[in-house]
């Protein structure tokens, strides 16, 4: 755990120069050349925070609340009959945390994947565990209204009416940090199977059905094959803005990989219908829709290697963002109310351990730093703590989870109106 003494020295290179506003406590840094914008902490020690993932709605219509997670350990994977809390924090009322419920179904990469319902009002979203099965709460935070499904979500569509799942037991033997544990996997020792991949629930109705299988995809056979004793899993599912197609990651480790894995961007109709191989490269790392027909990502391609790229979807044609600034894999997203100009992004851990939130200009090719976060080395693997960049539906506010004050994981807000509209 970074001290408080470590924080100031960071702090004094710029890590949070010009005026900071930490729970409300005014801090000015050392002089620096750059000058970052305010920042200010949601939460606070001795509990643990943080919130979901950096491409789902984690703030209201209103820009007032602010999803969040809340635990009171670190540095260890969840067991099964561990719970945390989860809530909303008023940034109207001295960021006071407002408590939801409980959930059995999180991991640290993406808490419980806590959201706001699409086209909702005040309808909130998460995943749980009841005995043998993962189930999704909804909860109206006004009326209190509450409503269980039997299956849980991962991605919902814009148009509220869809929720998308992998096999959330599956994920976590293969990818700990995003799947849930409770329950094992049935099909573990199964490369592929037809019982399971990508499932679709109607969250008016409750009913779920599997729309892509792990058999199915296992049968489009990359160039070069898969390698020996290849196991599959799908993971990072979003739906298009327009509703029409979503996408997903198709990764598998055998023995080539060892404890690696490789990846292909694959889209496909909201039925799971007219799959396309978007991007057959092997490495398809953080991504978003940009509109209907375009998907951000960081990836491999042959043209200029490992870097961001702007993929036309159900084509081969691909085009590069961001060229020699933007050089390093990250959380993207557009920045809501400005018309796809601007994309949020981060960094891991430089040389000096800081993470590094950006705005990036598209047009002027003006990258403009949100401010330098050090990251303790205790905060690795599984249970690293990622900046997870995420806008508010104004595009003024930026939230992260970090620890680099000393306090453990803790919620952070970032004011970037005057970067926005001083372009």
């Amino acid at each position: 755990m970074t001290t408080r003494r470590n924080f100031l020295k960071t702090t004094a290179i710029g890590s949070l120069s010009g005026l900071s506003l930490l729970s409300g406590i005014p801090i000015r840094a050392a002089e620096t050349e750059e000058k970052l914008p305010p920042i200010r902490r949601l939460t606070n020690s001795p509990k643990f925070h943080w919130r979901g993932y950096y491409d789902i709605l984690l703030f209201d219509p209103t820009d007032r609340f602010v999803l969040a997670n809340e635990v009171d350990f670190h540095g260890r994977s969840p067991e099964p009959d561990d719970s945390i809390r989860v809530g909303m924090i008023d940034l109207q009322d001295k960021n006071r945390w407002v408590e939801l419920g409980s959930t059995f179904a999180w991991n640290w990469q993406q808490g419980c994947l806590l959201q706001w319902v699409p086209q909702s009002e005040s309808t909130v979203i998460w995943n749980d565990r009841e005995k043998d099965r993962f189930i999704a709460r909804l909860v109206d935070v006004k009326t209190k209204e509450k409503r269980t499904l039997d299956n849980p979500i991962y991605a919902l569509s814009p148009d509220g009416k869809w929720g998308f799942y992998p096999d959330f037991a599956r994920l976590n033997s293969t990818r700990p940090g995003y799947g849930y544990c409770g329950i094992a996997d049935p099909n573990a020792d199964i490369s592929a199977p037809e019982n399971s991949g990508i499932s679709r629930i109607n969250l008016a109705t409750g009913k779920s059905e599997l729309i892509v299988s792990f058999s199915q995809i296992a049968s489009i056979i990359p160039e070069g094959g898969f390698s020996k004793g290849a196991k599959h899993w799908f993971n990072h599912l979003l739906v298009a803005p327009d509703c029409k197609r979503f996408l997903f990651l198709h990764r598998w480790r055998g023995e080539a990989e060892k404890s690696s894995w490789k990846t292909r961007l694959i889209t496909a109709n909201l039925d799971g219908s007219d799959l396309f191989v978007l991007n057959p490269h092997l490495m398809t790392s953080h991504l978003i829709w940009r509109d209907p027909q375009h998907v951000l990502a960081w990836a491999r391609h042959p043209s200029h290697g490992d870097k961001f790229y702007v993929f036309t979807d159900k084509t081969g044609e691909v085009e590069m963002v961001g060229g020699d600034l933007m050089t390093r894999d990250g959380h993207c997203t557009y920045v809501p109310k400005t018309n796809n100009e601007w994309i949020l992004y981060d960094t891991y851990p430089d040389k000096n351990r800081n993470q590094n939130p950006n705005l990036y200009h598209i047009p002027s090719g003006r990258v403009v730093p949100l401010g330098h976060f050090f990251l303790p080395k205790e905060y690795n693997g599984e249970w690293r703590c990622d900046l997870h960049p995420n806008a508010s539906r104004s595009g003024k506010l930026v939230t992260i989870d970090s620890p680099h004050e000393g306090n453990g994981r803790q919620v952070y807000l970032i004011d970037v109106k005057d970067i926005i509209d001083n372009v």
